[in-house]
């Protein structure tokens, strides 16, 4: 007879509301319509806390480079950001990446 393994349910990891909206706001700025545009539109939603919606929109407003509209009317933010110049390190680094194309060896 086979032995039935009892398993411990697991514990539910819940997200606290700061994390859920950071995570919100990076996938949208990540996102590639956005990336290629250079701008996106943030809404707050009714269940983003007062709060946290100003912490993350402190943290942004600390990254240089990125423009700020805050759209009083619809309680949105706009950012704006302009492609990074060729003398950017982080331009080269990627570049470097992309430039290391080997055929397969089969």
């Amino acid at each position: 007879m086979a032995k039935t393994q009892k398993t411990e349910p697991q514990e539910r990891v819940t997200m606290s509301s700061l994390e859920r909206l950071n995570l919100r706001v990076a996938s949208m700025i990540n996102h590639p319509i956005a990336q290629d545009q250079m701008w996106v539109t943030i809404h707050k939603l009714e269940t983003d806390g007062e709060r946290e919606w100003g912490e993350v929109m402190g943290a942004i407003a600390e990254v240089d480079g990125i423009e700020m509209i805050f759209n009083d009317e619809d309680c949105s933010v706009t950012l704006k950001w302009e492609a990074p110049s060729e003398e950017d390190p982080r331009v080269q680094l990627r570049d470097e990446f992309e430039a290391v194309e080997e055929a397969a060896p089969f």
